[in-house]
């Protein structure tokens, strides 16, 4: 079970191809993730984002978490380096 006591942040992507990339190797390996995404455009207290229109590719950030014991091998996995 990942919870945020025992998760490791793998990588953080502004890319949805690359984010939905990443997760379908996880599966593949059947290696449990979280995904966190985060609206940068979202109504803020602090900062006033009324003004801006659009969609940009950057108003999305994508972290992918594994558990930290899972952290090594989906890093292989990711980058390539992975050999079974």
């Amino acid at each position: 079970m990942l919870t945020i006591f025992n998760r490791k942040e793998l990588i953080v992507t502004f890319s949805m191809e690359r984010q939905a990339q990443i997760r379908k190797m996880l599966s593949i390996n059947e290696i449990d993730y979280t995904i966190s995404i985060v609206n940068r455009n979202s109504p803020s207290t602090f900062i006033n984002t009324r003004m801006r229109t659009g969609q940009n590719a950057l108003d999305y950030v994508y972290i992918i978490y594994v558990h930290k014991n899972d952290y090594d091998l989906a890093t292989a996995i990711i980058n390539g380096t992975y050999k079974k």
